[in-house]
């Protein structure tokens, strides 16, 4: 089922394409690769589908319903969590604090101050249970700032899994990691594919590989290639273009 479609997204900056004439899906299930050098318009086109910016034409359905023009907190409502290529975390407070602001941002129990937020019985089972979903929950008492790298990227994960989206919008969240550390994310996000539409930016290639059903292959704000990954890899275009002849 297609929960996420764009239609001809494009994106200027004055004289500057960002994102040219991108269509693509995200149905449930499905872990949908997008790839491609830096400065491909990546990261936009995740802007553009979380309403962080309005498209210069083109349209996204989301559930078969026009967004194109909804805020970002009005999709978030209806069903698209994000994380951000850098941390977007209040580090003096634990793992189990932001999880819960994120809950209770996405509906979980009234808005408050944090100070209220104990005595939310909703937010705080909510805030267990994303931990939980990403292997953070023996955690949840540490002080984000105290927190290893590949925690802080568990960590917003479990925050956009806090509005119980339909659609994942992830960007680069194994950048920085080691081998040891981007196994068992990609492990996480082979998992959570199975229950929510996924769209990955991630230029690790081997987890991409190993973990993605489809990938989009973008250069210079266009689509260069779709396809599935042993296609992906074997193409000739997309090793000229990024890859490289020893991928």
């Amino acid at each position: 089922m297609t929960a996420l479609a764009a239609e001809g997204l494009t994106r200027r900056f004055g004289g500057l394409t960002a994102v040219d004439s991108v269509s693509l899906t995200l149905s449930i299930g499905e872990l949908h690769a997008v790839i491609g050098p830096n400065g491909a318009g990546k990261s936009t086109l995740v802007n553009l589908l979380a309403g962080e910016l309005r498209p210069s034409a083109g349209r996204i359905l989301l559930g078969g319903e026009d967004v194109t023009t909804w805020p970002t907190w009005r999709r978030a409502r209806r069903g698209i969590g994000r994380s951000f290529q850098r941390t977007n975390l209040l580090r003096d407070m634990s793992a189990h604090e932001n999880a819960r602001l994120a809950a209770q941002a996405a509906g979980f129990g009234p808005a408050r101050w944090l100070r209220d937020a104990g005595r939310d019985a909703a937010s705080l089972a909510e805030a267990a249970r994303v931990l939980e979903r990403v292997g953070l929950l023996g955690r949840a008492d540490a002080v984000a700032g105290t927190l290893s790298h590949g925690e802080l990227r568990l960590l917003e994960i479990a925050m956009a899994l806090a509005n119980r989206p339909a659609v994942l919008l992830l960007d680069e969240p194994l950048a920085g990691m080691g081998p040891e550390e981007s196994e068992p994310v990609g492990a996480l996000l082979r998992d959570l594919a199975r229950d929510h539409a996924l769209l990955l930016i991630e230029h690790d290639m081997d987890v991409v590989f190993a973990v993605a059903d489809r990938v989009t292959v973008m250069v210079d704000g266009r689509v260069l290639e779709h396809g599935v990954p042993t296609a992906i890899r074997a193409s000739a275009a997309v090793r000229d273009a990024y890859l490289g002849h020893g991928a």
